[in-house]
This record gives C-alpha cells, structure tokens and sequence, in this order.
C-alpha cells in the first residue's frame, strides 16, 4: 500500500472559546485532487492554514509523507514540497508573465537574480519556465505584463508560480472565487490536467468544479469532518445533504 501524501491527525485550532477545527483528521493519497468542502464558517481556511504551516494547531499533527511537520513553519513545509499557490508568488505587475515565472523557479533553486543580467542568462531557469507557462495555458501571453492580464489568468499564473517551485502536494484555496464562467471553465481544464502529476488539495464553493475534479471530498461541518467520500458517497450523504448541500445534491 502507497504511503499517504499528506495527513492530519486531531487537529484542533481555537480562537478563544471557539473551535474552528475539531478533531480533523484527514487522509490525503498520493496524485489524488481531495476536495475540502463546506459552508461558510465551516474552517475550510483554518484548516488549510494550518496545513501550510501558517497557523499552528493547539492540538494534533501534520503529516506530510511519515514525515510530521506540526513543528515547522511555511517555509520548512515548502521544503517538504508542500506549496499554498499563493505563498510562492510575489507577482510584479509590471515584469512579464515569463519573467514572473522565471522569478519564482529562481527563488525555489535558491539563484539570486542580478537586475544586469538578461533572462537569457538563466537558460535552464527560462526552459523550465516556459514549460510551467504552457502546462497552465499561458504560452500566448508569457510576453505580456502581469498588469494587462484578464483576472482569470492571472489566478492561472499564480498556479504557474506554484509549479516552478516543483511542488509535490498543492493547497489551492478557492482558484475560482471571482472568475467569470469562462474563465472558470479554464480554471477546471487546468486542474483537470494537473490531475496525478500533484497531489492536490482543493477548497472549493464551486460544487460543479468540486464535482467535475475531485477524487475524494471531505465535508467540513462547523469544524468537524463529517463526512468523507467518492463523488457518489457525497452527493448521497444524508448529513452531508442536510448541513450543506440541500437540493442541489440531486441536481
């Protein structure tokens, strides 16, 4: 049996008197998309938080591989090949979608960019790059300024970002929050192509892009996993249909 990617177990985050993460305990398998789901309020963000090491929990543990990782802070799990797409990206609005890329693949190798040097310096840096750019569907723009980028890819780049930092496990917290449909139905093409190259680790309101990718959910219900599941076992679960996704479950 295939070690598991990521894992939690017990995880426990108050503020005050409030538990926003309730004895969390999740499996994560390797190459799998596991969507996290619930609604708002629930602890989806605590607990991606917590994940990434941006928050520590007050009780239980992170596993990333037979690894635990509850001691270690965002960089520390970044080493461990465990990226939040937006931890990496410092975007510059006005340097290019290449040069943004390059930029970020530069800072996961540890080269420190010299302002008199030209891209063209860092050949190997540029062909990775450009491999992430056309993976994520930016290949027509990757010469284009950040500045003049649509709102959706711009979210594809924070992704692109993520990827020049060869994660293994990717923590995507709602990609799709403010996307047209188009641009949304772009978002899911990516992720569907990202699909068992990462592992990766979706919160998601969008129940059609949750429906449409995911492997496995989880249910998150006022800080408790309450249910976890195939697509099926989900849209069939009574307390899941109850708490959280009504009607639409049959939809």
């Amino acid at each position: 049996m295939n070690a598991l990617a990521l894992s939690t177990k017990g995880l426990v985050k108050r503020f005050g008197g409030l538990k926003a993460t309730d004895d969390v305990s999740l499996d994560i398998r390797p190459g799998e998309l596991h969507a996290i789901i619930g609604p708002n309020g629930a602890g989806k963000t605590t607990l991606i938080n917590l994940l990434s090491g941006e928050l520590s929990a007050d009780e239980g543990a992170v596993l990333i591989g037979s690894t635990a990782v509850s001691g270690l802070r965002v960089q520390g799990r970044v080493g461990q090949g465990l990226l939040r797409s937006y931890q990496i990206t410092s975007v510059f609005d006005d340097f290019s979608v290449l040069e943004n890329v390059c930029l970020a693949a530069m800072r996961h190798r540890g080269i420190r960019f010299a302002v008199w040097k030209p891209l063209t310096a860092y050949e190997d840096v540029v062909e990775k790059a450009k491999t992430v750019i056309a993976q994520c569907g930016l290949e027509d723009v990757q010469n284009d300024t950040v500045s003049s980028l649509a709102y959706g890819q711009r979210r594809q780049l924070e992704i692109a970002m993520a990827l020049a930092a060869e994660p293994r496990i990717l923590l995507l917290d709602e990609p799709m929050a403010g996307m047209s449909s188009v641009e949304g139905g772009a978002a899911i093409e990516l992720l569907r192509s990202l699909k068992g190259r990462y592992t990766i680790v979706l919160v998601e309101h969008d129940m059609n892009a949750v429906f449409s990718l995911a492997d496995r959910i989880s249910v998150l219900v006022y800080g408790k996993v309450v249910a976890t599941g195939s697509i099926e076992e989900i849209r069939n679960h009574p307390d899941v249909k109850r708490a959280y996704l009504g009607d639409d479950a049959d939809a």
